[in-house]
This record gives structure tokens, sequence and C-alpha cells, in this order.
């Protein structure tokens, strides 16, 4: 079952296909540092933008990418591309923690709308929660100081067969919950 399965949000299969993944600490860094200071899409709907896409109020973009599973590789293979993003992320959070202290851990279940199923009509989680949370279940979060905006790191995959994803996401802080 994939989140598009059990999401209440609206989900676009289509989502902008990073060209190349960056594939050092610091180009990630910078993608980050550009996606901070980046204004954000006026126009409602997806944008594609230089390091992915975004909409009002926020940005995504792939920061790396592992192979598919199309082949179905052993269950090492996807472990181990797993675990390459993974390490990406420790030392990305470990970068980050310097600047800006310990990230919030964020859980994103919520936002996925299944907590109360007596209530289907709920309302729609602000992007960029709403793409989040079909592709992870949970970030690291910091509030970025002095912007108003907040920084999401996860690891995430749209479906088993295709890659895991390191993404970075930037939102606006009224998103965020109280």
């Amino acid at each position: 079952m994939t989140g598009h399965d059990i999401c209440h949000q609206p989900y676009t299969s289509a989502m902008p296909i990073q060209p190349r993944s960056a594939s050092s600490a610091e180009e990630q860094l910078s993608v980050i540092d550009a996606l901070i200071a980046l204004p954000f899409p006026e126009q409602e709907g997806q944008s594609k933008t230089q390091h992915g896409w975004g909409g009002p109020g926020y940005h995504i973009a792939v920061l790396r990418e592992s192979r598919d599973f199309w082949d179905a590789p052993d269950p090492e293979t996807i472990t181990a591309a797993e675990e390459e993003l993974e390490a990406d992320l420790t030392a990305l959070v470990t970068v980050l923690a310097g600047r800006w202290g310990s990230p919030t851990v964020v859980d994103l279940w919520p936002y996925l709308g299944l907590d109360n199923p007596d209530y289907p009509d709920i309302e729609e989680a602000p992007e960029p929660l709403g793409s989040l949370c079909n592709l992870a279940g949970s970030m690291q979060m910091w509030q970025v100081p002095s912007t108003g905006r907040w920084l999401g790191l996860t690891i995430g995959q749209v479906d088993r067969e295709l890659p895991f994803e390191l993404l970075a996401a930037v939102g606006e802080v009224s998103t965020l919950p109280k």
C-alpha cells in the first residue's frame, strides 16, 4: 500500500525529477542554503525550481537519490541504499546542529489525516507537510533564525520500486503545529 492509497491529501504522482543528485555534503548544504534564501513561488500549484519544486510557502529538493528497485534486488541491496542516504542525512544533521542546535523530530504521520477515521473531511495539511507525509514518517526540523522559515530533512520513498530520496524541505513557520 502506498501513501497515495491511504492519504487524504491530494497526491501528485508526477513529482519533478531532480536531474542529478548532489554528490557531496558541501553540495547538499549549498542546495539547502539556496532553498532557505529562495523566494517562494506565488502561483498556486507546483512550480519547478532550480533544485526541485515548490509552491506558495514552500520548497522541496531531492538532495540525493538511490538507485531504483524495479528489478527486485535482494534485501541487502535495498538496505545498503537506504543506509547510504542515512549516512548523508546524519552528516547534514551534524553540520546543521552546529549552526542552529539540535533538530526537533516532527512526526509526519498525523498529516496523513488517518488519526480520526470518524472525521473523513479533515483539513488538508499545509505544504510541504502534505507532500512529505506521503513520502516519509518523520523529519528532522529546525526553525531557521531570522527568516520565518523552517528546514526539514528526511529520507522518503514514493513507492517500493522507486528510489529512496534524501529530501530537504523549507516552509513557513506558520505551517508548523503550535
